[in-house]
């Protein structure tokens, strides 16, 4: 029997519960996917509670790897048996079938298991637009990654020690610190210290560039950490939204720069789609990133999945198996 978890109002994680369903043939340009793994991310707690609002009812999830069962009118370049992946779209992935549009479908390497897959592309698409094409950083440049034990924080992390970017990495606890090391990152702290340490690391300068996922409770020091027309990239809010900010701040820091992005603007056409996912596949099949899926669940446990990630008991990447 096909099921999904899904949610019928926002609210907490008990709110997701089990819906058996019949799957339907694909449509129009549409691939039929039987999931073999599903990713777990932050951003699947906000369709939960109604911080990014969707249409109800609904299932999380934006990422998953699977195999194509059958192929709708017009759909070309995939046949049934492949494997592939996907990390954009509408929620709905929380579930063991899915239809979903073939432009949104990757066919996965040989070299990239199914669970490294699903654990790993949206993080890894995330990385990329942040580095490469939104912060813009280069060798040398020196930067700091909060939550840096987190699933993006770690392929951050491996991002730019590989083009050569001095890192700065925060995170709450011994073990998370030494997974942040272990990444390479140059230096770690707590949280409550990384404006002193980026600047000591720096010489007194500051950061070039601070990637914050965690939202509201790292704002002030994200700042002071910065050198002068430095840049905040702020795309996440694990702590909370960043709300009522008063932009002379910016000027009184050094004229600094801030920007809120998301992967769906960064991923939005076909031909931002296809480079950006081209970069990280190369940079996961070259091992400059690593999936590192610490946490497998049963699909079925999706609410508990939920309350981990938001208790942040969780490191890494954190996937989900039907079948488990």
């Amino acid at each position: 029997m096909a099921y999904r978890m899904a949610f019928q109002k926002t609210g907490g994680p008990e709110v997701i519960e089990r819906q058996d369903f019949t799957p339907v043939p694909p449509g129009p340009g549409e691939l039929a996917i039987r999931h073999t793994a599903i990713g777990v991310n932050f951003i699947d707690t906000y369709h939960r509670s109604g911080l990014y609002p969707v249409s109800l009812p609904a299932a999380p999830g934006i990422e998953a790897a699977g195999v194509v069962e059958a192929i709708g009118e017009g759909v070309s370049g995939f046949a049934p048996g492949d494997r592939i992946g996907y990390f954009t779209g509408r929620p709905g992935a929380y579930a063991t079938h899915r239809n979903i549009p073939a432009t949104q479908a990757l066919k996965l390497p040989d070299t990239l298991p199914d669970e490294d897959a699903a654990g790993v592309m949206l993080k890894a698409a995330t990385t990329e637009y942040l580095v490469e094409r939104c912060a813009r950083v280069k060798a040398a440049d020196a930067a700091l990654v909060h939550a840096a034990a987190g699933g993006v924080g770690l392929l951050l992390v491996q991002w730019l020690k590989a083009i050569g970017v001095r890192v700065v990495a925060t995170a709450g606890s011994a073990d998370k610190q030494a997974l942040a090391r272990s990444a390479g990152a140059d230096v770690v702290c707590d949280y409550a210290d990384a404006a002193t340490t980026a600047r000591e690391m720096t010489g007194g300068t500051g950061v070039d560039a601070v990637f914050d996922g965690v939202g509201k409770a790292t704002w002030d020091v994200s700042l002071s950490a910065l050198r002068t027309r430095g840049l905040l990239v702020s795309f996440g809010n694990a702590s909370g939204p960043v709300t009522g900010v008063d932009l002379g701040i910016l000027a009184a820091k050094g004229s600094l720069f801030v920007t809120r992005p998301t992967v769906a603007h960064y991923y939005a056409t076909p031909e931002d789609f296809r480079a950006g996912s081209a970069r990280f596949l190369e940079m996961l099949a070259t091992g400059k990133l690593k999936a590192d899926i610490h946490q497998r669940h049963a699909l079925i446990d999706a609410a508990q999945v939920h309350r981990d990630l938001e208790a942040r008991k969780t490191t890494g990447a954190t996937i989900m198996l039907p079948e488990a």
